[in-house]
């Protein structure tokens, strides 16, 4: 048994042919989780999964690449040819219910969201269960929104941490503390996001095994946004291409340093 991540998409802030908006498919401890929905993440997700085989969805903030498709998913789990016997855990931040039922709303009554997804709401310190599944949440900084990073720890210790959009702050340091992979943001510096440089940065402070960069902005070549990181994470450092799958296989890892190494182009 692995636990392992799949990139449905990575692109910011639109989708761009054959790479959608942020989407990963988290598989271990007998279960599937689908970690944020931005736009076209749907579409991609059905080549390895149903949406009626997915047993979670968790959401890291409610800007549209990382949100829009609960939309579709919403008619998808309700309307089609999806047999649902009950709604699908949906863990994301406050007011998500409303949000969603204020766009699929059409009418005097309010569209049944409740139907489709049983919202959990995130805080500071969150935790759910899901299967052989433990999903952490921690508040991150992201241009005053509610907004989290994940945590997710099977029950062989295998640990994966997931960003979100933020710009390097301590929460995201501990949630990812000693992690055997962390996926982090690389959207460019500034408030509310990394450079490829503070992801390593990050990366180095939590000593995690290996690290992803992802969300990398439409200006930045991934290829460079490895290159930058691994300038100061000096360990494993791979870019979040539609269809990668990174796998923790077991309880280990490498940790990074500070000291330069060459640059790595996965």
């Amino acid at each position: 048994m692995t636990l392992r991540i799949t990139v449905l998409g990575s692109a910011t802030p639109y989708p761009r042919p054959g790479n959608p908006c942020s989407g990963y498919l988290v598989e271990g401890g007998g279960v599937r989780v689908w970690v944020d929905a931005g736009s076209g993440a749907l579409g991609e997700l059905q080549r390895y999964a149903g949406l009626g085989e997915i047993d979670a969805v968790w959401i890291s903030h409610l800007h549209a690449d990382h949100s829009a498709d609960l939309l579709t998913a919403y008619y998808g789990l309700l309307y089609a040819d999806i047999r649902l016997d009950a709604p699908v855990p949906l863990y994301a931040p406050p007011g998500t219910a409303d949000r969603l039922a204020g766009f699929l709303t059409n009418g005097p009554r309010r569209s049944p969201v409740e139907d489709a997804f049983a919202v959990e709401e995130l805080y500071d310190g969150h935790e759910a269960r899901v299967g052989g599944l433990t999903l952490r949440g921690r508040a991150v900084e992201h241009g005053g929104i509610p907004a989290f990073g994940l945590r997710i720890e099977d029950e062989e210790g295998r640990r994966i941490a997931y960003s979100g959009d933020c710009e390097p702050c301590p929460s995201l340091t501990e949630l990812a503390r000693d992690c055997e992979l962390f996926v982090c943001e690389a959207d460019g510096e500034g408030p509310g996001h990394h450079s490829a440089e503070q992801a390593g940065r990050t990366a180095v402070d939590a000593h995690v095994g290996r690290l992803v960069v992802t969300h990398v902005g439409p200006s930045v070549d991934p290829r460079h946004a490895v290159a930058d990181a691994g300038r100061v994470f000096a360990g494993e450092v791979a870019y979040a291409a539609p269809g990668r799958v990174f796998a923790v296989t077991r309880r280990s890892r490498t940790p990074g340093r500070t000291t330069p190494s060459p640059a790595s182009s996965r």
